[in-house]
């Protein structure tokens, strides 16, 4: 496990490079929320935060093909779902969105399987 530190790190770097665009993204749609297709569709396109996630996105994806040839990806893939934990923390801190002890519990049992995998590794 120790010559894994640093591909272990660039991974949680690329999960939290992944929900900080889905966050992106959020902020980017909610002018349109009450939007027709056609017209969230332009706003998609027209919107810095949208085209920010998406090269958020993909940044993420390129660093998690150097992931990929490091580490196994039973123990790489594992580390996504964290993504989960991270953008329903900063829904609620950032975007103000509702939390309920269901969430958190989820979050933690995330938090934990992911422990659990990372552990045999």
């Amino acid at each position: 496990m120790a010559g894994k530190w640093v591909p272990l790190l660039v991974a949680v770097v690329c999960v939290c490079l992944s929900a900080a665009a889905q966050l992106a993204m959020k902020w980017g749609m909610a002018p349109s929320a009450q939007a027709g297709v056609g017209s969230a569709y332009w706003q998609a396109l027209t919107n810095p935060w949208v085209w920010l996630g998406l090269g958020l996105y993909g940044v993420s994806a390129v660093a998690w093909l150097w992931v990929l040839s490091r580490l196994d990806v039973g123990l790489a893939y594992p580390l996504v779902s964290l993504g989960f934990v991270i953008t329903l923390l900063a829904g609620v801190f950032w975007l103000g969105e509702p939390w309920s002890w269901p969430r958190v519990a989820g979050a933690a049992l995330i938090v934990l399987g992911v422990l659990l995998m990372a552990s045999d590794a």
